[in-house]
């Protein structure tokens, strides 16, 4: 099995603003980063090659990323063993602090590539339910093995 996440953000400005200007100019960079990464197999992304244009929220400042890893050691490898970690940082000059869940992890199959729906549903479980295997943090991190023995009761 393979490792899903979304993971979303509100912008305190619009991309074109030029106090968000450094996120945007280092997209592809990180992007980058994170296709090179030991474990990374895909990531959401429009013909630009980026997922900033997808919108999946009314609110046009909200935006999303979504991708799939061989584990939860190779996506927290990318989050916080590489530059991706300098952007992390300073989250908070270009997003708002959200009071809910902003990003969910689940298990998929090996040939599975997770749909926005699916991601969305995720999400929306998580913040109802908590962790649980169906959708999970990494304070919990439901193994893959762990889903797959539910699935076979």
């Amino acid at each position: 099995m393979k490792l899903a996440q979304l993971n979303i953000a509100l912008a305190k400005y619009p991309l074109d603003a030029p106090e968000i200007k450094e996120f945007v100019d280092n997209l592809d960079l990180v992007n980058g980063i994170a296709e090179n990464s030991d474990g990374f197999i895909w990531r959401l992304q429009d013909e630009s090659g980026d997922a900033t244009s997808i919108q999946l929220f009314d609110d046009p400042n909200m935006i999303v990323n979504m991708s799939v890893w061989e584990s939860v050691d190779s996506l927290k490898n990318f989050m916080f063993r590489t530059h991706h970690r300098d952007f992390m940082r300073r989250k908070g000059e270009w997003f708002h602090r959200l009071a809910e869940d902003t990003y969910v992890l689940w298990w998929i199959e090996d040939d599975h590539i997770p749909t926005s729906k699916e991601a969305l549903a995720r999400l929306s479980h998580l913040k109802q339910h908590g962790d649980t295997p169906y959708a999970f943090t990494f304070k919990t991190n439901f193994t893959a093995s762990e889903v797959q023995e539910l699935k076979e009761l």
